[in-house]
């Protein structure tokens, strides 16, 4: 601003517009640009306002529906509405505080209603309704709420502790369900394979007595076809004698064996011929069964 013959000059700033006075009494709004004022008609300027867009930080404590304290960080976005400048300036002295005060009264009555995990939830829906209050009573003084963000809602350092606790415990039960289901199944499937180990190795005992089985028979009727005057049970006593003496060599021969004793005789060879011939038989009847 500077004098020039007894007119006084003004340019106003971008984004901001001017209260000019007449004689203590507001005239007009001076608009960004080049002014001249008459301060011999008592033409002066009130003050300056800015247009752009304000922020103002508000912080809350309040309690929820579960008594629990928290605080609420809310940003409001707000400016001054060009047409309605001068209630702007000549209504609220201190927009700032008015703002917040009612920020305070909107969410102390709403967040109590809530319970914190609601809070959290419907955090979109508390600011919508301060910006719907803000705005109806802001407007009247000619402000602009533009917008109402909730930043941050933070409950006490202990209630923080509790819900990580609880959200650790439920965590670690979900894992250990897991882990039984996971051996349920590992020893379900061992026992299958177990069985089904069994059962193979049976029939795979059963098989072999089978074989040698039919081995026999047909060294049997081979022996019996080429040699004359010689019965079948002669000859099962023959083969029987020479598996007996086989085994007889292959223990002595073992590494593992240190001594052995073995009831030899006339007699005993007889028995022994008898309890190969029960095995072979047992053998067979085992055949059947599987098959």
């Amino acid at each position: 601003m500077g004098n020039s013959c007894c007119f006084l000059c003004l340019c106003v700033d971008q984004a901001s517009i001017a209260m000019i006075e007449k004689w203590g009494r507001f005239q007009r709004l001076a608009e960004p640009g080049f002014h001249l004022l008459n301060p011999c008609a008592g033409q002066w300027v009130a003050g300056i306002l800015s247009t752009r867009i304000q922020s103002l930080d508000v912080k809350i404590e309040t309690k929820t529906k579960d008594n629990v304290f928290v605080h609420l960080v809310c940003c409001i976005q707000y400016r001054v509405v060009k047409e309605n400048a001068d209630d702007a300036f000549y209504e609220l002295q201190n927009p700032r505080e008015q703002i917040q005060a009612y920020v305070f009264d909107v969410v102390r009555a709403l967040v109590p209603r809530m319970t914190l995990d609601e809070v959290f939830e419907q955090k979109g829906e508390v600011a919508k309704s301060v910006l719907e209050e803000l705005e109806k009573v802001m407007r009247e003084y000619g402000y602009s709420i533009e917008h109402m963000l909730m930043v941050d809602i933070i409950p006490d350092a202990s209630v923080r502790k509790a819900m990580n606790e609880i959200n650790a415990a439920q965590r670690l039960q979900l894992a250990n369900v897991y882990k039984g289901e996971a051996e349920k199944v590992l020893q379900v499937k061992r026992a299958e394979a177990d069985a089904e180990a069994k059962y193979l190795g049976g029939v795979g005992v059963a098989r072999q007595r089978q074989a040698i089985t039919d081995g026999l028979r047909e060294n049997i009727l081979n022996f019996s076809g080429k040699v004359e005057g010689t019965s079948s049970k002669e000859v099962m006593d023959l083969i029987m004698v020479t598996q007996y003496f086989d085994t007889i060599k292959d223990l002595g021969n073992s590494s593992k064996n240190t001594t052995v004793f073995i009831p030899h005789g006339p007699g005993h060879i007889r028995d022994i011929s008898d309890q190969i011939r029960s095995g072979f038989m047992e053998a067979s009847s085992a055949k059947l069964n599987v098959d």
